[in-house]
This record gives structure tokens, C-alpha cells and sequence, in this order.
């Protein structure tokens, strides 16, 4: 079923055009990831979707009855109402007729009022609306319902936001990055509510593995123009380098074939015949055809000043906010090549554990000490413009006039700006003009180009887009110092970290190895302490039961390993079959499309092999004992 119809639509700013003559339609069932760099227009895009701006040319059509909610990336909020009273905005009839009857019952309305709106609850089924806002605000953390907004933080402002858009009986959900903010469990969560979700969903976000469980299509948008590709992030990013492939190769032959005219024409070509003419013509249309292949390319190149011996080191440290311990009697020496990251639910302490390890917040016990030749490029998780008006390079000028490279060389703001994808003529932008990744990009800029020795990031990955990510990640891999991130992008914390603090219940755990890693050890240690709670039940004779394989198991074990190699071997002579059918696109779908199954069927048989082995050790330890 056809929800919504664009036709041709554009949009511009100023002399800057954000979408031009985009064409697509949105059906029931389609979970959309729109991408792009900052500043190309997604989030604008959504407005004019969601109706909150309107378009330049073109036409929008809604299906008949056809209902949107939308989560902006900035919301708005009236500060004086309670929480329930915020999520209960929306322009739906059972929301009006909720807050109707909640401001009789408070004012105090005649029985017969409250009869009449209790009865129009009724007809309209809005006696769980209440119950159902209730348990999506606790699933996102937010447990005081009539607190007034203006008392919450910035984070707690957002996940309300997003508990109205996610009550509200839409078709079509549209969600301006939505995970920021939120922990990985309450990542996790939503999910698998909008996996389970009926209608359509439209959203911005650049938490990549959010975008390969969610989403069934990705649209990205560059230069003004919308392209659309089947599939989850992981088929975009492979269906994407094929495409730019075939327009590199496309854009060298018209190259070639225009030089070869160009020297015909400079020979003094003459439209005497209707073969003459026909050859001009091809030639000023190759002259026409000309593509631009080029993509904005961030290059982070920042010098960093020389790191002693002596870092960061933590010795018993504590700290609480009133009644509430975070965390305490946490020792820790920070290493040279740490790579770190911090995980816990939102309020355990993450932010405060950083700021402590900065020297910008004091332990309420212990002590830290902070070497002589450190540097902290601390990266807040909100970004600290104070002047709107301020323009970009002003801002960064504050920090200084010349800049160290990574090769030691020094150059301008201006010079360092366009490699941070400011050219020339957006570095005079007011900072309040700037999207929100462009204005996080440009923070970041700020930070690296004071060359700090040791990198403490909150958040690093809110609002900026995921070709800025990418390049991030890889900076942060090459650092010569420490880094420690907090961090919900999973994506993100798989790459770079190598170790995991985890905030839980007023202490702080250790874990070696990548995000992955510390999921699996951790699940296996929940279910290890469920294992314990739970009564031991020991066969008749007192004796409990030996742990062994079964006749089905032991099979399987001796010959798993020589299946994955198969199985591998298997996927990359499907990738060789890819690359030469790489210009016969019907084909190439279907090795993609074989490609998928083949590492489903390795993602299962290594989870298997994971389990055998692991009882395999199980069974040795007992033998052994």
C-alpha cells in the first residue's frame, strides 16, 4: 500500500540547493535510512516530509487518512508542563480528547463533563494511551511523569520527545536521530519496537548497526540528488562502491571518447554534411555530460605534543551525587596505546568518570594525578557554542591563527577548515546557521587543533554523518596517544576499543577486547549468575550429572571447522564472480543476493561453533577434575 508519492520535489537555502527534483515513493512496510554528509539537507528533508517546512517546487501526496509522527533532532518544548503532559502534544483526536479529559478532572469540570469526555475515551480506545506512555518513557529512562521539562537535562528532553512520536498511531514515523542519547540496552529496545512496528519509518541516524537491523532500503543523499538501494546499511555501503565504480569507469570513457573528438574538432571540423553536424553534436553533448565523481573528502591530519611516562593515574577514587553511589574505590593507570571504552545506563556515571580523568571534576574520595606533559582534548557531549552569531572561523581563530599538521608543517584556520570540509565560501557562516553535524565537526576541529596527547570523547558520534565517522575512526586508531570513549555507537566501540569499563549498580568493571567481545563475556556471565541463584538439582544419587556431548554434537564438532573453511572459500568465490559481473547488474544482484546467504548461514555456524567449543573446554575442566 502507497502511503505517500514525491514527485520532483526541491528544496533550497539561500543560494545553497538541498534537494533537487527527488522523486520516490514511501509504501507500508518500509523502514528508510536516508544518509548523506552534514549539511546536504536530510534533516530538512524530513521536515518538508513531515510537513513542519515547506518545499520549494514539486508535490507530496498522502494516501487518504494517512497520519505522520515525527522526532526532530532539535525538539522544541514547553518548559512549565509535566513530562505526561509533553507526550501528550500530538494532533491526533485521542490525544486531544486525553488532554481534554486530564484538564477537566484537574479543573474540577461537572460529573456530566467528565461523563462525556470519559464516554468520547471510551468510543475512541484512549484508556491505555496513558498506560502504553507510561512504559515507553520507563523504557527510556524517564520515570518522574509529572516533573516539569524545564528541570531535565538535554538527553532526558530528547527521549521524551521520542516517547510522543513512538505513542503516537502514525503510519508513517519519521525520526531525526533518534539513538542519541540513549544507552546501548534502550538502543537495543527501540530496536526491536520499530522492527515490530507496522506502517512506514523514515529516519536519520548514524549509528550503522542500528541501520543494518532496522532498516529494508537506504536513500543517500549528495549533491542535491536522491539515491535509493534495496537492502540494509551492509548492502548499501557494497551496492554504493559499485556504483561510484561504474560511474569512475563511465565518466574515463567519456573522457577518452571527448579528447578524440576535441582533437577532430581542432582540426577545423565543418558542419558541411548531416554526418558533420550529427558529430558536433555528440561532441558538445560528451562537453555536457561531464560528472562531477568527486565526493567530499574530511582530511583530520592534527599534530600532537609529546607524552611522558606518566599519564593519568586513578587511586581509590569515588564518587556520589546525594544518596546515590556511582562508583567507588576505582584504581587504574592509564597506558600510552589505551583504547577505551566506557559503557553503562544513562545516570550511572560515565560523564562524571571522564570529567574526573580530565582534571575538570574532583573525586568525592582518592586521588587523581595527572602527568606533567599531558594534554586533554576533552570532546563534550553537547557542543559549547556560546555565541550564535559568531562566525565559523572566528571561532576556530579563537583557538589560533596556524595550526600543526600531523607531518609538522603549519597552516592557516582557513587552510585547516577546508580540510574539515568548510570550504571558502560556508567558513563566514554564523555558527547558528550550521546544521548540527556541521557544527560538531567544526567543535571537533576546535579540539584536535590545540594537539592534544590524550583524547577523552563523550558521545563523539552524535550528529556527525557516518563518512565523518569512518575518518574519525580511523584518526582514533592511528593516535599516538590513549583514547577512552563513551560511546552507545557500537559500531564505533567494535572498532577502536580494546578495552571496556562497565558502570553497574555503584561500581566500575573491567573488561579486555572490543565492544563484541565484552557483549558476549557479559551474557555469559548474566547467565552464569541466573545459573547460581537457581537451585542445583542433583540426580537420585547425590551425584550431579556429567557434562558430555551428545552422539549429534560430537559429529558436528569433528567436522565444523573444515565446513567454515568451505563455507569461506565458498564467499570469496562469490566475491570474485561480483567483481567480474560488476557492470551486468541483474547478475550482480543475484550474487549479492547469494552473498547474504552464505554469511547468514557462516553467522549461524560460527555462533554453533562457539557453543561446542565452549562445552568442549567445559568437558576437558571437569575430566581434568
Amino acid at each position: 500500500m502507497v502511503l505517500m508519492t514525491v514527485e520532483n520535489l526541491s528544496k533550497s537555502y539561500v543560494e545553497k540547493i538541498l534537494v533537487q527534483n527527488v522523486t520516490f515513493g514511501v509504501n507500508e512496510g518500509d523502514k528508510i535510512g536516508l544518509v548523506g554528509i552534514n549539511g546536504t539537507g536530510k534533516s530538512t528533508l524530513l521536515k518538508v516530509l513531515a510537513g513542519v517546512e515547506e518545499k520549494d517546487t514539486g508535490t507530496i501526496t498522502k494516501g487518504k487518512d494517512v497520519t505522520i509522527s515525527y522526532l526532530p533532532q532539535n525538539p522544541d518544548f514547553d518548559k512549565d508542563s509535566t513530562v505526561l503532559d509533553q507526550v501528550f502534544q500530538g494532533h491526533w483526536p485521542s490525544m486531544k480528547i486525553l488532554r481534554e479529559y486530564r484538564r477537566a478532572l484537574d479543573s474540577g469540570a461537572d460529573q456530566k463533563e467528565i461523563i462525556r469526555l470519559a464516554g468520547l475515551m471510551d468510543t475512541h480506545g484512549v484508556w491505555s494511551l496513558e498506560a502504553d506512555a507510561k512504559t515507553i518513557l520507563t523504557r527510556l529512562q524517564v520515570t518522574e511523569f509529572s516533573t516539569r521539562v524545564g528541570e531535565l537535562s538535554g538527553g532526558q528532553r530528547k527521549r521524551i520527545a521520542l516517547a510522543a512520536a513512538l505513542i503516537g498511531p502514525s503510519d508513517i514515523l519519521i525520526l531525526d536521530e533518534p539513538t542519541n542519547h540513549l544507552d546501548n540496552q534502550t538502543i537495543e529496545w527501540l530496536e526491536e519496537r520499530l522492527l515490530q512496528r507496522k506502517g512506514a519509518l523514515i529516519m536519520v541516524t548514524h549509528d550503522r548497526y542500528f541501520l543494518d537491523r532496522v532498516t529494508n532500503q537506504i536513500m543517500e543523499l549528495e549533491s542535491g540528488s536522491l539515491y535509493s538501494y534495496k537492502g540494509n546499511f551492509s548492502h548499501f555501503m557494497e551496492m554504493k562502491l559499485l556504483r561510484e565504480e561504474n560511474l569512475r569507469t563511465m565518466e574515463e570513457k567519456r573522457k577518452s571518447l571527448y579528447k578524440k573528438e576535441l582533437q577532430w574538432m581542432r582540426q577545423g571540423a565543418k558542419a558541411r554534411t548531416t554526418k558533420q553536424k550529427a558529430r558536433i553534436q555528440r561532441f558538445n553533448s560528451l562537453e555536457d555530460s561531464a560528472q562531477d565523481i568527486s565526493s567530499p573528502d574530511m582530511q583530520i591530519s592534527v599534530g600532537t605534543t609529546r607524552l611522558g611516562k606518566k599519564i593519568i593515574e586513578l587511586r581509590e577514587i569515588g564518587k556520589s551525587y546525594g544518596d546515590v553511589k556511582l562508583f567507588e574505590n576505582f584504581t587504574y593507570t592509564l597506558l600510552r596505546d589505551d583504547r577505551i571504552g566506557i559503557l553503562g545506563e544513562n545516570g550511572t556515571g560515565k560523564t562524571t568518570l571522564l570529567r574526573i580523568m580530565g582534571g575538570l571534576m574532583e573525586p568525592d574520595s582518592g586521588e587523581v594525578q595527572i602527568g606533567e606533559t599531558v594534554k586533554v582534548g576533552f570532546f563534550q557531549q553537547e557542543t559549547p557554542f556560546i555565541d550564535g552569531d559568531q562566525r565559523a572561523i572566528e571561532y576556530i581563530r579563537d583557538g589560533g591563527e596556524f595550526i600543526n599538521t600531523g607531518d609538522g608543517t603549519k597552516i592557516s584556520a582557513s587552510s585547516m577548515m577546508e580540510r574539515f570540509m568548510f570550504p571558502q565560501d560556508q567558513q563566514y557562516t554564523p555558527l547558528e546557521k550550521l546544521s548540527g553535524g556541521e557544527k560538531r565537526r567544526l567543535y571537533l576541529l576546535r579540539v584536535l587543533m590545540e594537539s592534544p596527547n590524550v583524547l577523552l570523547m563523550d558521545e563523539p558520534t552524535n550528529d556527525l554523518d557516518i563518512q565523518t565517522l569512518q575518518i574519525l575512526e580511523e584518526y582514533l586508531e592511528d593516535f599516538p596517544g590513549p583514547v577512552i570513549v563513551v560511546s552507545h555507537d557500537r559500531y564505533l566501540l567494535d572498532k577502536i576499543s580494546e578495552k571496556v569499563f562497565l558502570l553497574k549498580d555503584g561500581e566500575i568493571r573491567g573488561f579486555t577486547g572490543n565492544y563484541d567481545f565484552f557483549r558476549a563475556t557479559w551474557t555469559e556471565e548474566e547467565k552464569k549468575d541466573k545459573k547460581e541463584e537457581q537451585p542445583k538439582r542433583d540426580r537420585p544419587n547425590g551425584r550431579n550429572k556429567a557434562l558430555k556431548f551428545s552422539f549429534n554434537e560430537a559429529r558436528e564438532w569433528e567436522t565444523i571447522e573444515s565446513d567454515l573453511e568451505e563455507l569461506q572459500k565458498e564467499i570469496d568465490h562469490v566475491d570474485t564472480e561480483m567483481h567480474q559481473a560488476a557492470s551486468q547488474y541483474t547478475k550482480l544482484q543475484e550474487l549479492m543476493e547469494k552473498k547474504g546467504q552464505l554469511i547468514e548461514e557462516q553467522e549461524r555456524m560460527m555462533e554453533r561453533w562457539l557453543y561446542l567449543s565452549d562445552k568442549a573446554e567445559m568437558i576437558g575442566k571437569e575430566k581434568d577434575s
